[in-house]
């Protein structure tokens, strides 16, 4: 008896569905979260340079500088690990270290005199004024690859991504929200 097309296209079927085939593979370099991960990362560690060789500063310490910095009035160690998405425990020994080298206070929280804010002292503040060009020059040049409507494209297209994560984006918006 003759086989059949029909008959043929079946036992393909079949034998695919029992045979072993390899399974689809997540490759981590199509994949947008270890890509954003990994830029972070790096950007993150060739800033690093720029505060940790002049000053010591580690990366934690320095996101509570810079969140202290460009804020106008004091906050909580809770509002900058929420703000930067830096676990509590990081923060707290970074704010340990920053009060220990004089760089922040603390001041009574007028609200609940039971918790106190941080700010930066006159020292922080003029570590602060001193590093913050150095690292938006270095932020220049590390984008310097993309031209300016790139870098447009690249800000709104984060800032979308973070809208949908419902990620609070400028420093007046959280400090409308109180919520930090």
């Amino acid at each position: 008896m003759a086989r059949t097309l029909g008959d043929t296209a079946l036992k393909a079927k079949e034998a695919d569905e029992t045979s072993p085939r390899p399974k689809a593979r997540l490759d981590l370099f199509k994949f947008v979260p270890f890509r954003l991960n990994r830029l972070a990362a790096e950007v993150s560690s060739a800033l690093a340079v720029e505060y940790q060789e002049q000053h010591g500063l580690d990366i934690p310490a320095w996101r509570v500088l810079a969140t202290l910095g460009f804020r106008n009035d004091a906050c909580s160690a809770q509002f900058i690990s929420q703000c930067t998405r830096t676990h509590k425990s990081t923060i707290s020994r970074a704010v340990t270290a920053l009060l220990h080298d004089g760089l922040i206070e603390r001041v009574e929280n007028e609200a609940d005199r039971r918790e106190f804010r941080l700010q930066l002292t006159r020292k922080g503040r003029a570590l602060y004024e001193e590093l913050f060009p150095q690292l938006l020059r270095r932020e220049d040049e590390i984008l310097s690859c993309l031209s300016a409507q790139e870098r447009k494209q690249l800000s709104a297209l984060l800032g979308k991504l973070e809208q949908s994560l419902d990620l609070i984006q400028t420093s007046e918006e959280a400090d409308a929200k109180q919520a930090y």
